[in-house]
């Protein structure tokens, strides 16, 4: 309701004439504001935002054994029989192969041999979340497949991955969208074998932080909202004290039904940017749990 300054000067000559208080309509102009404000200071705008917790998904290492063979396995073949697996288990997008997974998976193959281990966790204590992390991949999910044995191709790698139901799920994880693989030959307690390791990913940038400017400009906002909310208190107590039929008392009014004017065009822009942080705040939710 957008009261004109004509409109309050007939009202103000009729209520001069008829002995109506103009101030009780302003008050209640007032009022239908003030229950507006009351709903939109029960929307906590930052309270649903929720915080990313990582996941790591480590099946149990898996040692397959078997004689030598003098193969070559390719890092890009098993990519692409892992995307091969995924399209015909679900259909599921494929996976995108990513520099920094690759330099991670073959980091930890490279460790696994110089140090004579097989296991996720390095013996000085770097997981696969640290070891993606310390090459530079902030992740949300994060998972790895490791395998040891030998092969006599990339295809029999990913079978016998996709028959262990651990490593399967991984391979399967509709959550990832990156991977990063390393297939490399070594000596592993007195035997020559491959160790294959898989990296997978879902990114943290996948998910869009909520806009921060906006968050900022709706609590500027609502100081603002506090501050008219005042003056508006202030002109209240003028015309409650002052005398209807005063020559100041239509000016009064008119400067009391400006200021609610401001005070709700500011709730109405309040609104529509919590609505708008909200909607950014639930994709950002939903992104993050994977609903």
């Amino acid at each position: 309701m957008k009261v004109s300054k004509s409109i309050i000067f007939i009202l103000i000559i009729a209520a001069l004439g008829a002995g109506i208080y103009f101030k009780d309509d302003a008050v209640k102009f007032y009022n239908s504001f003030n229950k507006g404000v009351q709903s939109l200071k029960k929307t906590d705008i930052g309270s649903t935002l929720k915080q990313v917790e990582k996941e790591i998904l480590t099946p149990p290492p898996l040692n397959i054994g078997g004689a030598a063979k003098s193969v070559v396995l390719l890092q890009s073949r098993i990519i692409a029989e892992t995307n091969l697996q995924r399209q015909e288990n679900g259909n599921l997008l494929a996976l995108k192969e990513n520099i920094k997974l690759d330099g991670a998976a073959s980091a930890k193959a490279n460790d696994m041999f110089s140090k004579q281990y097989f296991e996720h966790v390095s013996p000085s204590g770097v997981d696969p979340g640290k070891l993606v992390q310390g090459f530079g991949y902030d992740y949300i999910v994060e998972g790895e497949n490791l395998i040891l044995g030998n092969f006599s191709s990339e295809k029999e790698v990913v079978d016998d991955w996709m028959a262990s139901p651990g490593h399967r799920a991984n391979i399967l994880n509709n959550r990832y969208t990156e991977i990063g693989v390393a297939i490399i030959k070594g000596t592993y307690k007195g035997q020559t074998v491959l160790i294959g390791v898989q990296e997978f990913g879902f990114p943290s940038a996948a998910c869009v932080q909520p806009d921060t400017n906006l968050k900022n400009g709706i609590d500027s906002a609502e100081s603002q909202l506090e501050i008219f909310s005042s003056q508006i208190n202030n002109k209240k107590t003028q015309l409650d004290n002052a005398n209807q039929n005063s020559a100041g008392y239509g000016q009064m009014a008119d400067d009391y039904n400006q200021l609610v004017e401001k005070y709700n065009l500011l709730v109405g822009q309040i609104k529509e940017a919590i609505a708008k942080y909200n909607n950014q705040v639930n994709i950002f939710n939903n992104c993050v749990t994977g609903k």
